[in-house]
């Protein structure tokens, strides 16, 4: 009996270590956790909508410009989804839910700040590319919640868009 176990471990041990060294694709993701994904190239994958060849609008999961610069191979846990706040069914990257108060508040809640590295990485580029620092909206969130992205990117200097 234990000439058996031996095989059996072996076999098991070499299907996990197949399935760790699987390469994240994000064409090959599906729809439901393509959002927060990043491929094996670092590529941060966003769900976009493409039209099929009935001319039907349907979700594909894409491999973005967008690289990452300390992680690959990483798909968002569900635990990270709620903390953060976020939709796996989000088409794109948009820095529009910063403008959000209970977004924001979400964002910035330890559960995800602390505990949620991607999306905390992804959001931080976005906040940057508004002219805004993650950490200090994470600040004026926790001190005084009244205080919105609006109010940081004026006071930052930032010019405001056309109305």
């Amino acid at each position: 009996m234990a000439s058996l176990k031996f095989p059996i471990f072996l076999f098991i041990s070499s299907l996990s270590l197949h399935a760790s060294m699987a390469e994240i694709i994000c064409e090959d993701l599906p729809k439901d956790v393509c959002a927060f994904s990043i491929a094996s190239s670092g590529k941060r994958c966003v769900l976009e909508t493409a039209a099929d060849k009935d001319g039907d609008a349907e979700h594909q999961c894409r491999t973005s410009e967008v690289v990452v610069e300390r992680m690959a191979d990483y798909i968002e846990s569900d635990e990270c989804v709620a903390a953060c706040g976020v939709n796996r069914n989000s088409i794109g990257i948009s820095s529009d839910s910063l403008l959000d108060q209970q977004s924001t508040a979400k964002l910035c809640a330890p559960a995800c700040y602390r505990n949620c590295p991607n999306v905390i990485d992804l959001y931080f580029n976005l906040a940057a590319g508004e002219g805004v620092f993650l950490p200090d909206l994470c600040n004026a969130q926790w001190s005084n919640p009244r205080r919105s992205m609006v109010d940081l990117i004026l006071s930052s200097g930032a010019a405001p868009g056309p109305v």
